[in-house]
């Protein structure tokens, strides 16, 4: 298996970018493998990691359809939705307290 090239950050040639660099060029990766390494360095950690593709085999992104977006509207609404007061809470129900805000705050505190 050959090593994949490894650029620096702000250092790689044309002709590749990123995940998120096709995404804004309206393009996706299409079933290519990754063509290269873009590593950023950080002081204590290791460095950050970013795989390039070539942009001349990215492929259109594909246009959502109809059953797509039922779907993904109804994933959001169950994210949205409370358990305990089954209500749209408006937002994202965050995962830390497993139900809205309100009926967090309304809840009897626990006993230590």
């Amino acid at each position: 298996m050959a090593a994949l090239p490894v650029y620096r950050w702000n250092l790689a040639p044309d002709g590749l970018a990123t995940l998120r660099q096709l995404r804004a060029l309206g393009l996706r990766p299409g079933g290519q493998d990754v063509a290269a390494q873009l590593e950023r360095p950080r002081r204590r950690r290791g460095p950050l990691v970013a795989y390039l593709y070539r942009i001349d085999r990215a492929r259109p992104v594909r246009p959502m359809t109809p059953g797509r977006a039922a779907a993904l509207a109804k994933a959001m609404l169950a994210r949205r939705t409370c358990p305990v007061c089954r209500r749209d809470a408006g937002y994202c129900i965050p995962p830390t307290l497993g139900m809205c805000v309100t009926c967090h705050d309304s809840a009897p505190a626990l006993a230590a």
